[in-house]
Order: structure tokens, then sequence, then C-alpha cells
């Protein structure tokens, strides 16, 4: 006897593991966003202290930018969205590597900063664009 036979079990389908309304990109943004103000704060203060921790810190905000960034793609974004965006990941993964040791991570380029959340931009219009179908 099979297993459906034994037991009622209806199929049910989800669009993402908790219900809609719990991933947003803001999240990513609003780390990218410090670790922007971290570089500006930077420029500005010669301290060895204030420039060890701000380095630290903005090592930790780049990195949780880049784990936003993954949950969107890994656990939000589905098929029938890199279909209708195909561009959808190589936009995240750009983000991300911006976001990484080669970028803010590892840098301090206001300008890298900038082209990050101009990334998170795009991806959170495709997201807008996916809450509305």
């Amino acid at each position: 006897m099979r297993l459906r036979e034994l037991f009622h079990i209806d199929e049910v389908s989800a669009h993402c593991d908790l219900p809609c309304g719990v991933y947003d990109p803001a999240q990513a943004r609003i780390e990218a966003e410090s670790v922007k103000a971290i570089i500006a704060k930077v420029a500005d203060n010669d301290d060895p202290d204030f420039r060890t921790r701000a380095v630290l810190i903005k090592e930790q905000r780049s990195q949780l930018v880049k784990e936003h960034l993954w949950v969107l793609w890994t656990d939000y974004f589905k098929p029938p969205h890199f279909e209708k965006y195909p561009q959808l990941h190589t936009l995240i993964n750009e983000a991300t590597k911006l976001a990484g040791a080669s970028g803010t991570k590892g840098e301090f380029d206001a300008e890298q900063a900038d082209e990050l959340l101009a990334k998170i931009d795009e991806i959170d219009k495709i997201f807008k664009e996916t809450k509305q179908g």
C-alpha cells in the first residue's frame, strides 16, 4: 500500500518558505548604506583605533549585505522570476561581489559602495515587480 493511499495527504505549494512579506531588499540596502557611511567617516578620521573598529564593522555590514541578497536569491526568487528577468542571476552575483572581499568588505572605496547601492536598487525594482503579480 502506498503512503498516499494510507493517509490523506494534500498537495501544497508555497512561493517561499515563510508567508510573503518576510523578504525585502531593504535589509541589504540598510547595511550597504551603513558601509557607505563608514567609508565616509574613515576618510575624515586618522585615529588608528577608530579606523580598526571601522574596518571590523564595515566588514560585518558588508557580509550582512551578501547574506540578505543570498536569502532573496535562494529563498524568494523562483524559476519564473529568473525566466522573466534573465539578468537577475548576474545582478545578484555582481552585487554580492561588490559587497565582498574585492568590494566594500575589503576596500574603502565610496564608488564601490555607490555601485553596490545601485545594484540593490535594481534588485529591489525587480523584487517589487514580482510582488505585483
